[in-house]
């Protein structure tokens, strides 16, 4: 009989509360920690991007004071197997990600392992091991900042990815917390779809799961979560705003260049439907019309690159970008990008047969894939959420799982 054990996976850009802890902190703490006590998993895995926030070196105890807050609340004290990979070794630029892997073990949960780089071997998962700072030497964990060629525009940026590798019986798995790269200009990100900004996402996602494919470790299912910044298809998404709308071009006195698009409904040029700029995206009726996902999911098309490899489950929530960042406004959204899904949970085909597809009715809970905090305050990013039941097989050997892509 199979073993099934209740898995929640969050994905949470946490720049925006290291920006604001004083006001944010507490709010995104709350919101975090009301999943744990309302689903009660009994394996949790937090990934984190943009931990510290813009400058890492002034936020070095806010990232202590978030890790503390989090293994001495009261809803994780009954999770005494833990893994904290803060990665804010902020003086290595070489290296430095700003990824934040954090995973907990309930204790009613035996025969948990955790792979050692290093060692190229399984070891218990028993205790609490918390390491801040540069992580770059600790062996059970794989971080990786992506190199030069992949971005060349960017040799700076933080982005890259950080992996670990678990056993719960004998079902092995592999998670992978990811950051990619960003649209900088919403002129540019409208030129044409993919978006040169696309293209470069693109080319990481390949790097990473050919890195994993042509790797020294055997492949194992895989569950990659983080911000990858996955915008929609700017481009068509102008285009069906502005259907009925005049553009009317403002250029710079000093160059010539387009500064702002200013889009007037036809035979009203009193009425402005859309404003553009580099970093402004301001719609008329903003919050109405981003309220609801189906018109835009016509517009998620980044993700299809790689649906032969990878599985997401139907998204059913608001884009989780990018939200208003004071506290009193839980549900807004920013006037500076489109609305997007830049948040994700895909799962490789052999993770997808790791979950329990019970359906509803059967006993089980059913598999849940959200949004965390939906009116509360938690930041330019919404954190997003997968729950799901992972089958073990108790007594069956794990070899066809290392084997299959």
């Amino acid at each position: 009989m199979e073993e099934l054990v209740s898995v929640c996976l969050i994905s949470a850009n946490v720049g925006s509360i290291f920006e604001d802890p004083e006001n944010l902190f507490s709010l995104w703490l709350k919101e975090f920690l009301l999943v744990i006590k309302q689903f009660e998993p009994k394996f949790l895995a937090l990934h984190c991007q943009e931990v510290g926030g813009k400058c890492a070196k002034d936020a070095a105890k806010h990232v202590e004071d978030f890790v503390r807050a989090l293994m001495t609340s009261e809803e994780l004290s009954h999770f005494d197997q833990i893994r904290v990979y803060m990665d804010n070794g902020f003086t290595n630029v070489e290296t430095f990600t700003a990824l934040g892997s954090l995973y907990f073990v309930h204790n009613s949960l035996k025969d948990v392992q955790i792979w050692d780089f290093n060692e190229n071997k399984f070891k218990s998962a028993a205790g609490k091991e918390v390491h801040i700072g540069n992580i770059d030497l600790v062996g059970t964990t794989e971080k990786v900042k992506f190199p030069v060629e992949v971005f060349p525009e960017s040799t700076f940026s933080r982005k890259g990815f950080m992996r670990t590798r678990w056993r719960i019986g004998c079902s092995v798995f592999d998670l992978v917390n990811v950051h990619l790269f960003h649209d900088a200009c919403n002129f540019t990100a409208m030129k044409e779809f993919p978006s040169i900004y696309s293209k470069r996402r693109q080319n990481a996602m390949a790097y990473i799961l050919q890195r994993f494919n042509m790797g020294p470790q055997e492949r194992a299912p895989l569950f990659i979560f983080g911000d990858f910044n996955f915008r929609l298809d700017t481009k068509g998404v102008v285009q069906k705003l502005t259907e009925q709308a005049v553009p009317v071009y403002v250029k710079s006195a000093k160059n010539e260049e387009v500064e702002k698009i200013v889009y007037r409904e036809a035979g009203n040029e009193d009425k402005v439907i859309l404003t553009l700029e580099k970093k402004v995206f301001d719609l008329d009726q903003h919050e109405v019309t981003f309220a609801g996902e189906k018109w835009l999911l016509e517009f998620d098309r980044e993700p299809k690159t790689f649906e032969k490899d990878l599985f997401e489950f139907d998204i059913s929530f608001p884009p989780s970008y990018p939200f208003k960042e004071d506290t009193c406004s839980g549900n807004s959204y920013m006037r500076t990008r489109c609305p997007s899904w830049c948040d994700r949970i895909f799962l490789s085909r052999s993770a997808l047969s790791l979950v329990n597809m019970t359906p509803l009715g059967s006993g089980y809970p059913p598999i849940l894939y959200q949004l965390v905090g939906a009116d509360s305050a938690m930041g330019d990013h919404k954190p997003v959420m997968l729950l799901c039941n992972l089958r073990c097989f108790p007594g069956k050997n794990n070899s066809n799982q290392l084997s299959e892509p």
